[in-house]
């Protein structure tokens, strides 16, 4: 029990409690004009406070399946994630059956929503990217490394990405996060959550997860935030030509730029580029110990000289697929793949790239 590790904190407790009251006055009783998202965990609402805070309402469904214990314990372990590059948690309401987690408001929507669709929202410009994939790196880092406990996220994507008035990114929705003891082995789980595109392979077909599998996920979005284009990826066809497979093939083709965002034209940094290109495929690695911490990660970042690994192919990638004989074992989102063969990719190291 996490109150084990956070002692008595009852009155913490009490003061992140809402009344059910409260919200509904705020969300004017949840009303269809103020309904923000929506996922399997429930309905997102933006709601403003007596006083004009802003706040942003999660619902949960009542077919949550987490007791009133689980729950208020995952609020004790949220609330003492502070971070400039995390969604800061306001508070609970655990009130005539409802579960709600009230968080402060956000308002650039998320990370997909600026990604995706550049017919309907404004392009965001390199600049802005290169300070998103920072942001977002020394957000993870922070969950790894330098909160109370090791936390792991294991549902890493754009959609979880929220962007503030400037910009900055911050992590949001640990609904599937799983908390670690610093030097505790990695985990293994029955039953796999989170989302096919972003799922590390040792954690879609085994149930394996590690703070690199977060670093899987975070590799598939920095590919994502360079090309504009969403790592789709659907499994029962072999011969789809995914975001990963065409990342490995520009980069093995030495012509890394192509896969960047084409409205961006002339506005970006080209070391800087090749740079996150490089350092997305290293995250994806098929192995977890050939891919960076994410300690590593924000030093590659932040250092202009620093010489990057050169990636091998990565996981998932069409060229490895065909070896592969991955099936989706039931809608619930579990994977097993009945062989796995190991490949050695004999790439050269090329001199092309910038050092």
């Amino acid at each position: 029990m996490l109150k084990e590790n956070f002692g008595d904190e009852l009155k913490t407790l009490e003061s992140l409690q809402f009344k059910v009251a409260t919200i509904e006055a705020a969300t004017n009783k949840f009303s269809k004009e103020n309904e923000i998202g929506k996922g399997g965990f429930g309905i997102v609402y933006k709601g403003v406070l007596s006083d004009g805070q802003q706040i942003a309402v999660k619902k949960l469904s009542i077919n949550s399946g987490q007791g009133s214990i689980e729950f208020q314990n995952e609020i004790l372990l949220i609330a003492k994630l502070q971070h400039i590059n995390l969604v800061t948690l306001l508070g609970f309401c655990l009130e005539e059956r409802e579960k709600m987690l009230i968080y402060e408001y956000v308002p650039n929507k998320s990370l997909d929503y600026f990604l995706f669709d550049h017919k309907k929202h404004r392009v965001l410009d390199w600049f802005e990217r290169y300070k998103i994939i920072g942001g977002i790196a020394r957000g993870i880092l922070y969950l790894h490394e330098y909160s109370r406990l090791k936390v792991i996220h294991r549902d890493l994507k754009s959609s979880n990405i929220l962007l503030d008035n400037n910009m900055n990114p911050k992590i949001s929705d640990f609904g599937l996060a799983r908390i670690v003891t610093i030097d505790q082995e990695p985990g293994r789980t029955n039953r796999i959550v989170g989302t096919y595109g972003y799922m590390s392979p040792e954690y879609a077909m085994h149930g394996q997860f590690s703070e690199k599998s977060d670093v899987f996920s975070f590799g598939v979005i920095i590919i994502e935030i360079v090309s504009g284009k969403k790592n789709v990826r659907p499994i029962e066809l072999d011969d789809f030509d995914d975001l990963l497979s065409i990342a490995w093939r520009k980069w093995r083709s030495e012509t890394p730029l192509e896969l960047l965002d084409p409205v961006l034209k002339d506005s970006y940094s080209r070391s800087e580029v090749i740079k996150c290109i490089q350092l997305g495929l290293l995250c994806v690695q098929e192995s977890p110990l050939d891919r960076p911490t994410m300690a590593q990660v924000v030093s590659y970042l932040s250092n202009l000289l620093v010489e990057l690994p050169f990636p091998q192919e990565p996981a998932f990638s069409m060229d490895r697929r065909t070896r592969l004989n991955i099936t989706r074992e039931s809608s619930s989102g579990q994977f097993n793949s009945n062989s796995l063969v190991s490949s050695i990719n004999d790439m050269t190291k090329s001199q092309f790239f910038p050092r």
